[in-house]
């Protein structure tokens, strides 16, 4: 993502909101942005500029959806900042042909069933108008010629040549892919069958580009979805958390038939989260009210974020001074915003084996934790690991072995829909380039699976 072309383009943007407003109320436009207040300048619009510039660069793109939802600029900077905030590697490449081949699908299934829905999904996408010469001469815009063939005589244009006038034959994959959700969304045909009958239609052809349109979520009743390439299994939701532990936990199920477990022994050294884990995963908010009630602090929130944050810091492992900082710059870097992000789980038991590794011999199981674990809306599972020198090397000694138990493990995690993220104890040397390069790497992590970035305020850990 060109973060430094996304800034250079919401400055200009957000600079000419300059009139909407007095100089002492500018703030209320920086808050509805998420952006730092209006820093002191000789004009209304450097002062907005100055709060564009001191925005740390994790929360541009979220700077950017509320620009465009909150102020919708012309349609010229509107696409180009959605280009940059929609860039995405793992976008489908879906060509002229296969695009034809979808308004093919399309024409059979019906084009739409609710036309303002229509209107504004392409209105959001495309140009339709009217220009500035439209308006002043008086002359039909495209959105009036697809008002007369589109919506008033259905069929007299068909699906490919909807595409043709508006530009989906030619426009980006990811401007494309949006405009096929939205074919598929509510909005457009609120009808839950007729909803999954044109899902089902256009992913039979996007298979030819190795992409699929997914149902990912719930909203008023009614499925969303979304275009992704064909590949990570569906995942089950979490059934047991379990984490931060001091020692070798000693489990047992209380239930085998409910899966409940249960800890037998130390019950506090070890943490079992029993919270429901829902579309939005674990945010920092929800585990915080689920150790409040556990632990009896729910009339006080400031008590409860304290001892939580000193709960999971506890438990990290002395002899990793690399991990503990990761942990440490998680909350450094994003604050306040903490609340509202996936937590970061540390020490999270991944299996769990009565046996110690000796017991059980050549049929261990490889890898009983994860570093840190984050739980990311639609069971997105991230597992971040820091490796020291104990991972590759025995009596400070490269061990093959060891680096090839390591890499075995971390193909299972993948092949079981998790993504594995590593980072060597070297890139964790406390360094200022240490957290930028964490800053990089969360910024780059959230924008991948639609995180929001609350704003950032204050500090909430160190």
């Amino acid at each position: 993502m060109d973060l430094q072309r996304l800034r250079s383009l919401l400055r200009d943007g957000i600079g000419d909101l300059k009139d909407l407003t007095t100089t002492p109320n500018l703030n209320e436009i920086t808050d509805a942005l998420g952006l730092p207040g209006p820093v002191e300048a000789s004009s209304k619009r450097l002062r907005l500029h100055g709060a564009v510039d001191v925005a740390p660069e994790a929360t541009l793109p979220d700077v950017a959806r509320r620009f465009l939802e909150q102020y919708p600029p012309v349609v010229k900077l509107r696409d180009e900042v959605q280009e940059i905030i929609w860039s995405d590697p793992l976008t489908p490449r879906i060509n002229k042909r296969v695009r034809r081949e979808l308004a093919t699908v399309i024409d059979k299934l019906g084009l739409f069933d609710n036309a303002k829905g229509l209107d504004r999904l392409l209105d959001s996408l495309f140009n339709i108008g009217p220009t500035l010469d439209e308006a002043f001469l008086g002359q039909p815009s495209l959105a009036d010629h697809i008002a007369r063939n589109v919506y008033n005589n259905p069929g007299q244009w068909s699906a490919e040549q909807l595409f043709e006038e508006v530009g989906a034959l030619d426009c980006s994959d990811a401007r494309f892919c949006r405009l096929l959700e939205g074919l598929a969304s509510a909005d457009v045909r609120p009808d839950v069958s007729d909803q999954r009958r044109i899902a089902q239609g256009l992913s039979e052809v996007l298979r030819t580009a190795n992409g699929s349109l997914r149902e990912v979520r719930e909203k008023d009743g009614y499925p969303e979805f979304s275009v992704a390439l064909i590949g990570a299994k569906p995942l089950p939701k979490p059934k047991n958390l379990i984490f931060a532990s001091r020692s070798r936990p000693d489990l047992r199920f209380s239930s085998a038939v409910d899966n409940d477990v249960e800890v037998v022994s130390n019950v506090d050294d070890v943490l079992i989260c029993d919270k429901e884990v829902d579309h939005r995963g674990i945010r920092w908010r929800d585990l915080q009210e689920w150790w409040a009630q556990r632990e009896g602090l729910v009339e006080t929130p400031d008590a409860a974020k304290e001892t939580l944050y000193k709960r999971l810091l506890e438990i990290l492992p002395s002899n990793s001074p690399p991990q503990v900082f990761l942990f440490k710059a998680f909350f450094r870097i994003f604050r306040a915003a903490v609340h509202d992000l996936p937590a970061l789980l540390p020490e999270v038991l991944l299996h769990w084996d009565p046996k110690t590794a000796r017991e059980r011999g050549k049929d261990a199981l490889t890898r009983q934790r994860m570093d840190f674990l984050m739980l990311l809306p639609h069971n997105v599972r991230v597992v971040l690991e820091v490796d020291g020198k104990q991972h590759y090397s025995e009596e400070d000694k490269p061990s093959p072995r060891l680096y090839a138990t390591m890499v075995s493990a971390d193909r299972d995690l993948r092949l079981g829909g998790y993504e594995v993220y590593r980072f060597g104890g070297y890139e964790l040397d406390g360094s200022p380039q240490a957290i930028a390069m964490l800053t990089e790497f969360f910024g780059r992590l959230f924008r991948r699976h639609a995180v929001t970035l609350p704003q950032a305020s204050q500090r909430a850990g160190d």
